[in-house]
C-alpha cells in the first residue's frame, strides 16, 4: 500500500519560514513528479509546486514564486517545501502529491486519478 506522509507544518507568525516533508513508502516513486498542493478554507485545492523526477526541473505559481521552494530526496523517496516570509493569505492544509505524468503538466492539469495524495499538513500564519 502507498503512503505520502507530510509533516512541518505548524502556527508561524507572518513573514516566518517552515520546511515541509513528505516521504513516500509501499514503493518506489522512481520516475513519478512529486507536488505540493493547498488548500484553503472554503477554496478549492490550487497547485503550488512541482519538481520532475528525471532533471529536478521545478514550476511554481505565481503567488509563491520566489518565496517557496520545491526540492527532493529521490534516494530518501523525500520532497520537501520551503516557505519563507509567508503570509496570513499562505494559510492552509498543504498536501504532497505523486503522479506519472511530467511535472509542468501537473502544473496545468493536477493529479491524476492514478496518482497519489498525502493526507495534508496543517500551515497556519498569523498577522
Amino acid at each position: 500500500q502507498v503512503h505520502l506522509v507530510e509533516s512541518g507544518g505548524g502556527l508561524v507568525q507572518a513573514g516566518g519560514s517552515l520546511r515541509l516533508s513528505c516521504t513516500a513508502s509501499g514503493r518506489t516513486f522512481s520516475g513519478y513528479s512529486m507536488g505540493w498542493f493547498r488548500q484553503a478554507p472554503g477554496k478549492e485545492r490550487e497547485f503550488v509546486a512541482t519538481i520532475s523526477w528525471s532533471n529536478g526541473a521545478t514550476y511554481y505559481a505565481d503567488s509563491v514564486k520566489g518565496r517557496f521552494t520545491i526540492s527532493r530526496d529521490n534516494a530518501k523517496n523525500t520532497v520537501y517545501l520551503q516557505i519563507n516570509s509567508l503570509k496570513p493569505g499562505d494559510t492552509a492544509v498543504y498536501y504532497c502529491a505523486a503522479d506519472l505524468k511530467p511535472a509542468s503538466r501537473l502544473q496545468s492539469e493536477g493529479v491524476s486519478v492514478t496518482g497519489y495524495w498525502g493526507q495534508g499538513t496543517q500551515v497556519t500564519v498569523s498577522s
